[in-house]
């Protein structure tokens, strides 16, 4: 059973990475939003928004759909995971995080700068933010979205809307989280582009 959990943590956690960070990569690697930050913004919200959304109705019956470092943080510090399955939580989630690079790396319009979903401050901001800026960001941003998690999966009564709550608070989240330093909120999903683009976004991750 257990190993039917971490498979689908880490099955989730890469489809989470191609489809969300994908269209990240798509709206800002590529282009495809042309000049329109907001564009851009927007897109890339809703796709992380939408496919959470997705993964926890498809997902979340077996693994519970962390998806995401911090919300397993969460739910061992709520004591409603043990410590060994949130480390295999943990492996899971990175493991599952890395299969994008591949696929736009072989595409010759690829800018390698912005990387598959980087994040990062000053330069790396849209608005020039600073690491102190950043940090305080996600600090907000990761608080509010674990904590909407930790709620409505208290009650199993919730279960029919959770996965809309719970797709609406990240897709809120990137929406002001993105201008500031691209979002992470997540660590698997910041580790991954860190460490193959390399440069900045891995110096200040």
């Amino acid at each position: 059973m257990k190993s039917r959990m971490l498979f689908a943590e880490a099955l989730g956690s890469a489809l989470l990475v191609f489809f969300a960070v994908g269209t990240a990569t798509l709206s800002f690697g590529f282009k495809l939003t042309g000049m329109s930050t907001s564009g851009g913004v927007v897109a890339t919200a809703l796709a992380f928004g939408l496919v959470l959304l997705a993964l926890v109705y498809a997902v979340g019956p077996i693994s519970g759909c962390h998806a995401n470092p911090a919300v397993t943080i969460g739910f061992l510090v709520a004591r409603r995971i043990s410590l060994i399955d949130a480390i295999g939580y943990w492996i899971a989630q990175i493991v599952g995080a890395a299969g994008l690079y591949g696929v736009f790396h072989l595409s010759s319009s690829y800018h390698k700068s912005t990387g598959p979903g980087a994040d990062g401050f000053v330069k790396s901001s849209m608005i020039g933010v600073i690491a102190a800026g950043a940090f305080i960001a996600e600090v907000v941003l990761t608080f509010l979205f674990v904590f909407v998690i930790l709620v409505v999966t208290r009650r199993a009564s919730n279960a029919a809307v959770a996965g809309l709550v719970i797709g609406f608070a990240l897709a809120l989240v990137h929406l002001i989280g993105i201008p500031i330093n691209g979002t992470s909120v997540n660590p698997a999903l910041s580790i991954g582009p860190a460490l193959f683009v390399g440069g900045t976004a891995l110096s200040q991750h």
